[in-house]
């Protein structure tokens, strides 16, 4: 199966007074990157909500957040002591620069003093937070399967894109092999014409050696290795978008080599129609490696 390193997937729950959400989402990455966002007043929630992202994911920029809150009904509400005599200190400092300017100010409520930011402190109860964990780790398996059930969606058509991508390039290898009886026929040509010049303009040639020059500009223009080996890398993409696991390091890999290959094949082709083959290739595996960038 061929997975995308794109996905998404969100959840939500409640107990015992608390409400919680969840989102995990992921997108491209040369690597695994796991960003975990929880609340660190649960004890051990992170230390056992990442190995089980990292034994789903291989590859990608995961980020994981995770929001826990207390219902309505459920909070509770201490009194900051410190908080409280700043607050009362302000208030006398205020009513003092009052009285100096001439003005005479209402006594404040005491709601108006706890209303003073800091005064009042609300959060978090102070109980075990094992049950609350429990139940939040609980719902993380349905979570990542639904995760994991977008990314194995997009893969599929990844999938079917690279193996309509790998159909063009082995159909393009095997229109590059048909010009080369034409090809090998205009270069005789072309060689004959500039062998008879040479020879009529240089008196006394070394046969032998204009022969093996012959020779080295035959094998130069030899382009039968190059459609081998892209013959070869198609068989290799075959398998790697068949196989199972993580693939895409190896696929970025291999569309290196389809590439550098498409490139000799344009510098040594020396006719037209393969110049044609050869640009068309290029294209086809640029499409690929755009793929390619996708996958797990």
């Amino acid at each position: 199966m061929t997975r995308s390193m794109t996905g998404f997937a969100s959840a939500s729950g409640r107990h015992d007074g608390w409400s919680w959400t969840a989102e995990i989402r992921s997108v491209n990455g040369r690597g695994f990157d796991l960003k975990l966002r929880a609340p660190d007043w649960i004890e051990g929630l992170e230390q056992a909500l990442r190995p089980m992202v990292q034994a789903r994911v291989a590859r990608g920029s995961v980020t994981l957040a995770l929001r826990v809150a207390q219902e309505t009904d459920a909070e509770t509400a201490s009194l900051n002591r410190a908080a409280l005599g700043g607050a009362i200190d302000l208030v006398r400092s205020v009513q003092e620069a009052a009285r100096v300017e001439g003005l005479a100010l209402a006594q404040p409520a005491v709601r108006d003093i706890l209303a003073i930011r800091g005064v009042l402190e609300s959060g978090p109860r102070q109980d075990d937070t094992g049950p609350l964990r429990k139940a939040v780790l609980a719902a993380m398996p349905d979570l990542l399967d639904a995760f994991d059930t977008m990314r194995a969606a997009e893969g599929a058509q990844l999938e079917r894109l690279l193996r309509e991508q790998v159909d063009a390039v082995e159909t393009l290898v095997g229109d590059a092999r048909d010009t080369l009886p034409d090809r090998a026929a205009r270069m005789k040509d072309t060689l004959s014409e500039t062998l008879a010049r040479v020879t009529e303009n240089a008196a006394g040639a070394d046969p032998d050696r204009v022969a093996q020059e012959l020779a080295v500009i035959a094998v130069k223009a030899d382009v039968a290795e190059e459609l081998d080996r892209l013959s070869a890398h198609v068989s290799a993409a075959r398998d790697l978008v068949s196989g199972e696991g993580p693939k895409g390091r190896k696929l970025d890999f291999l569309t290196q080599e389809f590439n550098r290959e498409a490139n000799t094949l344009c510098a040594k082709a020396q006719h037209a129609g393969l110049t044609r083959i050869g640009l068309d290739l290029k294209h086809v595996i640029d499409q690929m490696r755009e793929q390619v960038q996708n996958v797990e």
